[in-house]
């Protein structure tokens, strides 16, 4: 297949180009570096990726790029971590709409000219931030309370456009749902609000990346946001990509959405607990503090990932501990080099 990858030089959208690449697909990425500014990839040379540097925004550049595409996977979103919910709250919204919009206009074009076959849609776990039931199920989101972010809330619009789009033009459709992304290849996010916890300015990413640069900066005792009861689902960046791509290959997939994460739950005093003796060693004293939490800081997201498996035959298996053998050296040398 030929695929648009919208977003293609960001967290997740670099590990799915890869791994595109990797299954024979020809690739056709957009990205504007909004977040990190410019960055290089292994595959930029691969002679079936193509890349431009542009406004996912902008729909007849959108639309040009779609000329002989199969497949469009929309992944270009203004995202960072929880401090990007409270600092952009307005332009999460507005600006993601616009992108949303964007894509679909010139999907329903390209479906109509007879190329495009399918559309993915990169949701979000956010989706179920006000949920009461836990795992998760696809589904759910329409039973339960809307999010209260304005993230959340848009991610929610998403698959709303998606329905929608189907519903109205036939454009077919498959959702996606990551779960707490960990990998490498983050850096600090571009913005114009600085956060800082306890003595170490944070990445404005995620609390992988934000956790491990503490601790490789010696703070002691470690900062965490609230009590660390948190639980999360830290799914590696390359498992989600594999997901995805399934997604976008699997004929059952088609107007079906599905939940893409590891099963494993983890507490993030857990997760801090982790990190803290993979740098400092079994000896030192993990101590920590707690920190006022955010408001859109969800305590539990706990996905149900029976569906992806039973249907796409996905399931994200890379350990904590693996993912963090991977990540830690990277992000050490990023803080080495002044880049965290």
């Amino acid at each position: 297949m030929k695929v648009l990858v919208t977003g293609s030089a960001g967290f997740i959208g670099g590990y799915l180009v890869e791994e595109l690449l990797g299954r024979g697909h020809e690739v056709v990425g957009l990205d504007n570096f909004s977040k990190y500014g410019p960055v290089s990839h292994s595959y930029d040379d691969h002679p079936n990726y193509s890349f431009t540097e542009g406004d996912a925004r902008d729909t007849e550049l959108v639309a040009s790029l779609l000329e002989g595409c199969d497949h469009f996977v929309a992944g270009a979103a203004m995202i960072g971590g929880i401090s990007y919910f409270h600092a952009y709250a307005y332009d999460l919204l507005a600006t993601n709409e616009r992108i949303m919009a964007a894509s679909c206009d010139a999907a329903i074009k390209a479906h109509q000219a007879g190329t495009l076959k399918k559309m993915t849609y990169v949701s979000s776990s956010m989706v179920f931030e006000s949920t009461d039931r836990w795992p998760s199920r696809e589904g759910d989101q329409h039973e339960v309370p809307p999010p209260k972010s304005s993230y959340g809330f848009q991610k929610l619009a998403v698959e709303y456009y998606a329905r929608a789009a189907w519903d109205q033009y036939r454009l077919p459709y498959t959702i996606v749902r990551p779960f707490n992304c960990v990998g490498i290849g983050e850096g600090r996010a571009l913005g114009s609000t600085e956060v800082m916890s306890g003595n170490v300015k944070l990445a404005m990413s995620h609390v992988v990346p934000d956790l491990v640069q503490k601790v490789l900066k010696g703070q002691d005792p470690l900062h965490i946001l609230g009590a660390g009861d948190q639980v999360r689902h830290y799914t590696y960046g390359g498992d989600l990509a594999r997901g995805i791509a399934t997604a976008i290959e699997h004929e059952a997939a088609l107007n079906e959405d599905f939940n893409l994460s590891t099963a494993e739950s983890t507490t993030v005093l857990q997760l801090a607990e982790v990190i803290w003796r993979k740098i400092n060693g079994p000896d030192t004293p993990f101590r920590y503090v707690s920190d006022e939490p955010y408001a859109h800081d969800v305590a539990m997201r706990v996905p149900d990932v029976a569906k992806s498996r039973e249907v796409l035959g996905f399931s994200a298996d890379t350990s904590l501990d693996t993912m963090l053998d991977e990540v830690i050296p990277w992000i050490k040398q990023a803080v080495e080099e002044g880049r965290l």
